[in-house]
């Protein structure tokens, strides 16, 4: 699960591309496309550590199939020059960022339901947001810490007490949201490289701290792959294909539409996780905790236009 806001880089915290072929529509539809792609993956994941398969596992499941997908199809189309960083540092750093937000947000579908793990997560671009000042050298805005202060309002009313979640997992899931914060901070510094590389070394990072751990994690996992169905074999292996398809499908759209046109629409992540929680476990959050999804995506939907129409006044 992934996404930024008000500049910050892409909903899959990776670096948005510069330019844009003027095609709003397109760039829309293959934004909602990716985020159900996204929400597949999501789901897919919880299915199958439901059917016992451990955690770690499944990680290295998702990241080594999204490696060999990504990296077989841009590297015969762009050539290897696409696997030199500018910034090689940053990119391990921001790698490593991703791969603890994918432990730690896979860690928390274990305890809650999609819908609600979801929205803790769009805490994440309002850290960011709350910390540039410091982190990222940026002027201190009112509207930013305002914003950042509702929408923690909004969390706080999706994890009440009394709301039915877990603890253990709403603390999983403040967690990624703080991982995920770092990752967009980290994509801020390696801009300067093209999304694609960005997005084979977030692959690459996590392949390579996972196969090193593979003779520890392998013994205890192999007793329950030996006893996967071929359905939930199909599920595993498809955690990689939807990652890399997500991603994929969101640089497409960013290439088509600018940021400030998408932005609004990365919010419909939480009608495709509510839909898939729903088809899949039957669950749906009741209305205190959609009023908490509400007030997270207005702070967020407000602050992305503020921040445009500043960066619009700005450029003229």
């Amino acid at each position: 699960m992934q996404q930024a806001r008000a500049g910050l880089g892409s909903p899959t915290g990776l670096p948005t591309p510069q330019t844009s072929s003027g095609r709003p529509l397109v760039g829309v539809l293959l934004l909602i496309l990716s985020l159900w792609t996204l929400s597949c993956l999501d789901a897919s994941g919880k299915w199958v550590m439901v059917a016992g398969v451990p955690l770690l596992m499944l990680c290295w499941v998702r990241y080594v199939v999204h490696l060999v997908v990504v990296t077989a199809l841009v590297v015969p189309r762009r050539g290897r020059r696409i696997l030199r960083a500018k910034r090689p540092r940053d990119q391990v750093l921001r790698g490593a960022a991703m791969f603890g937000a994918t432990l730690m947000f896979f860690t928390t579908l274990r305890y809650l339901h999609q819908a609600e793990a979801t929205a803790i997560n769009f805490l994440a671009p309002m850290i960011v947001l709350s910390v540039a000042p410091w982190v990222l050298r940026e002027p201190p805005r009112l509207s930013r810490w305002v914003a950042c202060g509702v929408a923690f309002v909004g969390v706080l009313i999706v994890i009440r007490p009394g709301g039915g979640l877990d603890p253990v997992g709403v603390m999983f899931g403040l967690l990624t949201a703080f991982c995920f914060a770092a990752q967009f901070i980290l994509t801020r510094r390696v801009a300067s490289d093209d999304a694609y590389t960005s997005l084979i070394w977030s692959g690459l990072v996590g392949t390579v701290c996972l196969t090193a751990a593979l003779p520890f994690i392998l013994p205890a996992a192999l007793p329950v792959l030996a006893q996967l169905s071929p359905l939930n074999w199909l599920i595993l292996i498809s955690t990689g294909l939807s990652g890399a398809l997500g991603h994929l499908l969101q640089i497409a759209a960013y290439r088509n539409a600018s940021a400030s046109t998408l932005a609004p629409f990365v919010y419909m992540q939480i009608v495709s996780a509510t839909t898939m929680g729903w088809l899949l476990w039957g669950h749906f959050p009741d209305p205190l905790t959609w009023l908490g999804i509400a007030i997270i995506c207005g702070s967020g939907i407000v602050i992305g236009m503020l921040e445009w129409r500043r960066a619009a006044r700005a450029r003229r």
